[in-house]
């Protein structure tokens, strides 16, 4: 009995470290959660700052070599807002995280419709010119269509589909520099920045860009394999999100400040921007695969564009009740993903 009982002992004895190596394991697995989620906050930080400070860096240098300000404006300015996007998405491709290149740009062109387009029409009735209903929100149907095609065809975005997304891209850069000569504004001239400094926000900004996107799709990463989620989820969601902050915060601040006319401009603009401009470069640069999913995903965008249609055409205006109907399509789609 005694030699039982020693047993017995022997065995709790060995148990015991076995416990505390499980929750020392649990403890390390919840601190390296917790630091992955700092970093990633830590990147969508780095993306909006460093945007912010290129776009500001690079139009002063531009109006300093006499480049006029409606070139600036089409084409950096514009630009400067997809650069989070375009970051990350090409990060991803040359990392082969082919679910958070693709998700990152669909996510974000359905978070951008039915969350920002949603909340801003929940504060304030959104006026929608009638060139966005007629011209631009079925551009942005047709290469939401186009996207869908070129990726089921071969289940990848290829260099010379890039090309073709590039010649629409510029196709309706054409039509914006067309509709900004028409509706040419008296601009307010500000006092010009020292060289340095414009020359130091451009590096910087471009810096914290690259950086940024690094530290995004690492952390992206990261947290998708620890919590057993797919890439494409959390670049559905998360990353969408993250880098759809400048568009947020621009919309949100109009309408607030009563010009939320510009938000549905602002938003249809970055949409087609984001797959023309970002998906176009990043398949200059990489093929992008289209995983099977994505053919969902990039239909509910479709639907997504669609219901703005449907929600604008008639008044000219995004009213609260259509944002309230953005925003419950959107929660569904979430319940979906999950």
């Amino acid at each position: 009995m005694g030699t039982a009982m020693y047993k017995a002992d022997v065995a709790g004895t060995d148990m015991e470290p076995d416990i505390s190596r499980a929750h020392g394991k649990q403890e390390g697995k919840r601190m390296e959660m917790i630091l992955q989620m700092v970093l990633l906050a830590l990147g969508f930080l780095m993306l909006v700052k460093g945007a912010d400070w290129f776009v500001d860096g690079a139009s002063g240098i531009a109006e300093r070599f006499g480049i006029p300000q409606l070139v600036v404006g089409l084409t950096i300015v514009a630009m400067g807002t997809s650069m989070p996007e375009a970051a990350v998405s090409i990060n991803s491709a040359l990392k082969g995280n082919a679910g958070i290149t693709i998700g990152n740009i669909v996510g974000s062109n359905i978070l951008n419709i039915l969350i920002i387009l949603g909340i801003t029409a929940v504060i304030t009735t959104v006026a929608v010119q009638k060139s966005t209903i007629w011209i631009e929100i079925p551009y942005m149907l047709v290469i939401t269509v186009l996207l869908l095609v070129l990726g089921k065809s071969g289940n990848q975005i290829t260099f010379s589909e890039g090309v073709i997304l590039w010649m629409a891209f510029l196709l309706y850069l054409g039509y914006l520099f067309y509709c900004a000569k028409k509706n040419k504004e008296e601009v307010v001239a500000e006092e010009a920045k020292p060289m340095w400094k414009l020359l130091l926000a451009t590096v910087l900004g471009l810096l914290l860009v690259v950086w940024g996107s690094d530290v995004t799709v690492d952390a992206a990463t990261a947290i998708a394999r620890a919590l057993g989620i797919s890439e494409r989820v959390i670049g559905l969601t998360v990353v969408a999100l993250g880098t759809s902050l400048p568009e947020l915060f621009t919309s949100v601040s109009a309408a607030r400040k009563g010009k939320a006319d510009i938000a549905i401009g602002n938003i249809v603009g970055s949409n087609i921007f984001n797959i023309l401009f970002v998906v176009g470069t990043a398949a200059l640069i990489v093929p992008v695969e289209f995983l099977p999913g994505f053919g969902i995903d990039t239909v509910i965008a479709l639907g997504a564009g669609l219901l703005l249609w449907i929600c604008t055409w008639r008044k000219r205006a995004l009213t609260r009740p259509a944002g309230i109907v953005m925003l419950i399509f959107y929660l569904a789609y979430f319940i979906y993903l999950m």
